[in-house]
């Protein structure tokens, strides 16, 4: 008489471990996204006329976050969340330890003179204009701010622009994705907010550097600049920069997201990538490629300089070597390649779709 009890705890139990799982699942598989609140504490950023770089940066931060967090498939990890001193070094480690998808740091800029105003997206690089340089030379001297500098970033010198030129190295398989999300972002703010669109630039950011995904660092705008200054530090203004700012980074994720899930989820491929694949699955008129990495460098696409891929291509765009693993219209082959590429040891390749020569957004061919 006491097996029905028994038998329906056990069923409760199975049922309690299986949506357990599926949670934690769902945990693993989601789009992680670390947004960095640029200064805090005793480092206060730029500072002109009451308006402070660090309080800005939070607030921004903080409401852009509660924007992406509604959206069940981004997971949302902050640097900071309250008026904390955080080092560089601890910055990009908690991007990488969460194993990040995207690493997005907020800031707002200053000048000298008075009058600059607008907004800028950098990803790391090479400085082409002095400007460049200073902007990244204002952040990078956080640095002086903490114990043992000395001791945690060895020689590098933020004044020295021989310093910045080894940081762009590590970063450049991340750069083509970098450049899309801050495109997306500098979009956002000249469409929708009608900001001075002061561009994409690239710059020696020593937080860019050591973050290993795609990586961006906006400046919203100059608090030197007293007008643009009261704009991020109204409510309106830093609501508004974070929408502008919450948009693009969901964008960037509907684009990636079908790839992102075909890596991510459980499926029957083996080693060979080719191997118990879903039926055939054609797109008439599309043809789907894994670009695998992008850069200044012209490589030859011997398998030797792809870690032993075959069916390499390279394609010249927006100055910029891009190189892509596959072609073709079957869409599950291309998730098998993708899925190989990544094992091979390229994880931030992503699937990429042309219909009649022309580059479009995968989500807009997979429904």
């Amino acid at each position: 008489m006491k097996t029905k009890p028994l038998i329906h705890f056990v069923s409760i139990l199975f049922l309690f471990s299986l949506f357990f799982l599926t949670e934690l699942q769902a945990q693993q598989s989601k789009f992680k996204v670390v947004i960095d609140a640029g200064h805090g504490g005793h480092d206060p950023g730029a500072s002109y006329y009451g308006f402070k770089e660090k309080e800005i940066a939070l607030n921004i931060t903080l409401l852009a976050g509660a924007i992406l967090e509604k959206n069940s498939g981004i997971d949302v990890i902050y640097t900071r969340k309250t008026d904390v001193f955080l080092e560089l070094h601890r910055r990009a480690a908690i991007a990488n330890k969460a194993n990040a998808d995207l690493f997005v740091s907020i800031h707002a800029n200053a000048a000298g003179n008075k009058a600059a105003y607008g907004t800028e997206t950098f990803v790391l690089g090479l400085h082409k204009s002095q400007e460049n340089f200073e902007v990244a030379k204002k952040e990078n001297q956080v640095i002086y701010l903490e114990d043992n500098y000395e001791e945690i970033y060895g020689d590098f010198d933020p004044a020295s622009p021989e310093s910045l030129i080894g940081l762009t190295l590590m970063q450049e398989e991340y750069l083509d994705q970098s450049i899309e999300l801050a495109s997306l972002i500098q979009n956002n703010f000249t469409t929708q907010l009608k900001r001075r669109d002061r561009s994409v630039k690239q710059a020696g950011f020593w937080v860019l550097h050591n973050t290993y995904m795609p990586s961006v660092l906006i400046e919203t705008g100059f608090v030197s600049n007293k007008e643009e200054g009261t704009y991020l530090n109204s409510k309106k203004g830093q609501q508004e920069m974070a929408t502008a700012i919450a948009k693009a980074i969901t964008d960037y994720y509907d684009s990636v997201k079908y790839s992102y899930v075909a890596s991510t989820s459980e499926n029957q491929i083996t080693n060979n990538p080719t191997a118990h694949l879903p039926e055939v699955l054609i797109y008439e008129g599309v043809l789907f490629k894994v670009q695998i990495a992008a850069g200044s460098r012209k490589l030859d696409t011997k398998p030797k300089n792809f870690k032993g891929l075959t069916m390499i291509s390279r394609e010249q765009e927006d100055g910029l070597f891009k190189y892509y693993y596959g072609n073709t219209s079957d869409y599950n082959l291309i998730q098998a390649l993708h899925k190989e590429a990544k094992e091979k040891g390229y994880p931030s390749a992503f699937i990429v779709a042309y219909k009649n020569g022309q580059r479009v957004q995968l989500a807009d061919i997979i429904n």
